[in-house]
């Protein structure tokens, strides 16, 4: 059985976003596998508060006498490692440790790059670097899809070390009915509705989106569009008729809302994935979305695809998916069927595959101030890419 090191620190934050779901939908499909599963110990700051580490329902913890903040600029500066005594280390972010074992490093996206003006500059400037030290200290690279794979090797990544794992989209808990209609009650969305779900930062598209909505709205019969998710950086959206706030919400009351919308519209600029379009298209529910992974290959996309960057045809794309009966049926029977194998347990035998090939491949460059090549003509891509996992 290998010995896994789990870098958790991301479950640390407040909201720890799509990579927290990623990694707790991975512990989930582990645990599934039982004996076949790694023996797992997961690696974070000290625990907030007193009483029992939070973390703990997801297995074995070892917390750092270091809070977060700290122990991530360690990391940075190459100074604090692993607890001993595992055979790899897993880390789901550009937050790598410097590791004495193999480190397999999962990078979700390189979107700082494709959209520099959509990040701050203090975020460009971090991510930069800790490309750089993921390349150098990475045994293995892990990525959800083919677009990301070809944004890292175009960063320099060997392509024999680049490897396409699609994530689970089982990850959710049964809906929380009664709270999701207490809470759209008390927003006072009733009836059907447009559901947005993601972190409000600029490459999210928010702003096209209330400006489609707000085009399409009588043709919607006044479908209101409810925005799920936590503040992000950038100014914050403007109040807009017909358009309801939620902030962050717990997994059990998303499956509900999700089950209870009309719609569900997700158009991000650049994705590197797309998890609420896969968790949308799970529930059941007909997808308006940008081209981001998630919705499949263009050419059999499961959603609706619109350019993101054109409102009115985000606007009609909304319409026909709220009021076309035929394309909804459709729509939904293809995301089911997109979703159908996406499971986190399929994606964690796929990781474990991963780890484990790992552990055959020699050192990288230790040289943690190695940077990525700068954006240019990206090298040949691999005659033969590793199998994608997770469906």
């Amino acid at each position: 059985m290998i010995r896994v090191v789990l870098v958790a620190e991301q479950l640390r934050r407040r909201v720890p976003g799509g990579i927290g779901t990623c990694v707790r939908g991975l512990v989930a499909g582990w645990h599934e596998l039982g004996g076949a599963g790694p023996r797992l110990t997961l690696w974070a700051s000290r625990a907030p508060g007193r009483g029992p580490d939070p973390l703990a329902s997801l297995g074995p913890v070892q917390a750092s006498a270091l809070p977060g903040p700290a122990l991530v600029r360690a990391w940075d500066r190459g100074l604090v490692r692993p607890p001993r005594g595992h055979d790899v280390v897993l880390a789901p972010s550009l937050a790598t440790p410097p590791a004495r074992e193999p480190l397999v490093t999962c990078v979700w996206d390189l979107t700082w790059r494709r959209l520099p003006g959509a990040f701050p500059s203090r975020g460009r400037r971090w991510h930069e670097a800790a490309l750089g030290r993921a390349l150098a200290r990475s045994r293995l690279l892990v990525v959800p899809s083919a677009a990301t794979a070809d944004d890292l090797l175009g960063a320099g990544a060997a392509p024999d070390r680049v490897v396409v794992v699609e994530p689970g989209a089982d990850h959710l808990p049964p809906p929380d009915e009664e709270r999701a209609g207490a809470l759209l009650d008390e927003l006072g969305v009733e009836g059907p509705f447009v559901l947005t779900v993601s972190t409000l930062e600029p490459r999210k598209n928010l702003g096209r989106l209330v400006a489609a909505h707000e085009q399409a709205r009588s043709r919607l019969g006044g479908w209101p569009l409810l925005v799920v998710g936590p503040a992000g950086w950038g100014p914050p959206s403007s109040a807009r008729p017909g358009v309801a706030s939620t902030g962050w919400v717990e997994g059990a009351v998303l499956a509900g809302l999700y089950r209870r919308a009309g719609v569900v519209a997700s158009v991000p600029l650049v994705e590197g994935y797309g998890m609420p379009v896969a968790e949308a298209m799970r529930a059941g529910v007909p997808v308006v979305s940008s081209p981001v992974p998630a919705a499949g290959p263009a050419a059999g996309a499961a959603t609706l695809v619109v350019d993101p960057t054109d409102v009115g045809a985000l606007a009609e794309a909304l319409v026909v998916a709220a009021t076309d009966e035929g394309r909804r049926t459709q729509l939904v029977a293809a995301g089911r069927a997109r979703t159908e194998a996406a499971t986190w347990r399929r994606a964690g035998e796929a990781y474990l595959e991963v780890l484990a090939s790992a552990l055959d491949r020699p050192p990288t460059n230790p040289d943690p101030t190695a940077g990525p090549r700068p954006a240019g003509p990206r090298p040949p891509r691999p005659r033969r890419r590793p199998p994608a996992g997770g469906g």
